[in-house]
């Protein structure tokens, strides 16, 4: 990977897909789907794979007019973060799915656990070498973690959820391997629910972390946030589990303060990995000033080696303005071009 300035800027992971890819109006309010949802694309069957190249296209596009120095393809392909992948595993039946609780404590259908979770092919490998094609920047690509997947199924198959997690592992760690020889840079598995969940988390979330994250080859990092702005509101005072992170073996930890206004002392408790510090508010499309976000990051300096940090929006970005994205985007480049000069 190509080497990086001090104070690095990237995505999460989602940015805004076009509207006329996706229908805002069915996303709107809803959380990410765990089963299929094809009703949420705007084009029909037969042009829906090169209209997700050019949505690919568009949020390369936008990322490098913004001047972000790690480039993703936004999830432009994906209904959402999880079930691009979750619902392309065997063992699977996504035709008679489950039910489990969202985070919000809702019913929700869900993936039903069958029998054995396999991958039994790369799932993204293209859309990794598509990314490459586009950018000549360090690249990052998502997949969701092990331990959410398991919490976002309906097992009828594994004896506990441990074991679920573990067979999930499994599968992300053989798509990690796949994805690093296609061309990523950097591997991002995305963990809202060690958050969500923190018991379960603690009982065996890092076990399946790691075994997922087992003798990769690349760059590792592990999301984990409060949910969507959009559809969370409530930010809790401070991470339910976070500390226990120092104990994965991820290279960085995604993580948000800009809209909880989180207590950045926690950063104390992870004195190794990169932080991904998440310095842009997803609840509103406002924008923030450049003097604010520098501010959201010197908050954290005072508990984090500033070599070891990176600019990231709190989560992903998804149920925004693409305009207002870009917007809060640029900002925080520059804020990091002010950081640079004054460190």
């Amino acid at each position: 990977m190509a080497s990086l300035p001090l104070f690095p800027t990237s995505l999460v992971g989602s940015y805004p897909q076009p509207d006329w890819l996706i229908d805002k109006q069915k996303l709107k309010g809803r959380f990410p789907p765990r089963t299929r949802a094809a009703e949420l694309w705007r084009i029909p069957p037969e042009n829906l794979n090169e209209a997700l190249l050019d949505a690919t296209r568009l949020a390369v596009s936008d990322q490098v007019a913004a001047g972000l120095d790690i480039i993703t393809d936004g999830e432009a392909c994906r209904e959402s973060y999880s079930n691009h992948f979750a619902t392309a595993l065997d063992g699977v039946d996504i035709d008679n799915p489950g039910e489990a609780l969202d985070r919000s404590g809702e019913p929700v259908p869900v993936p039903r656990i069958t029998g054995p979770i396999k991958r039994r092919h790369a799932i993204s490998v293209d859309e990794v070498k598509a990314l490459k094609q586009l950018t000549d920047r360090p690249i990052k690509f998502t997949v969701p973690g092990p331990f959410t997947m398991a919490q976002q199924a309906q097992n009828d198959f594994y004896p506990d959820l441990r074991e679920a997690a573990l067979a999930y592992a499994e599968a992300v760690r053989e798509e990690v391997e796949d994805l690093f020889a296609a061309g990523a840079d950097i591997i991002q598995l995305d963990e809202p629910y060690m958050q969500a969940r923190p018991e379960a988390a603690e009982a065996y979330g890092i076990e399946a972390l790691n075994a997922a994250l087992r003798g990769t080859a690349g760059t590792t990092c592990v999301h984990i946030c409060f949910g969507y702005a959009a559809l969370i509101h409530e930010r809790p005072e401070g991470y339910s589990f976070l500390p226990q992170l120092h104990q994965a073996c991820c290279h960085q930890i995604s993580i948000e303060t800009a809209q909880s206004d989180l207590d950045c002392s926690v950063l104390s408790s992870l004195p190794e990995q990169t932080i991904l510090l998440g310095v842009i508010d997803l609840s509103s499309p406002e924008v923030e000033s450049v003097e604010t976000i520098v501010e959201r990051v010197q908050r954290a300096l005072p508990y984090i080696d500033k070599e070891r940090v990176v600019l990231a929006p709190d989560c992903g970005m998804k149920y925004l303005p693409r305009d207002a994205s870009l917007h809060k985007l640029s900002n925080m480049v520059e804020a990091a071009k002010i950081l640079r000069s004054q460190h």
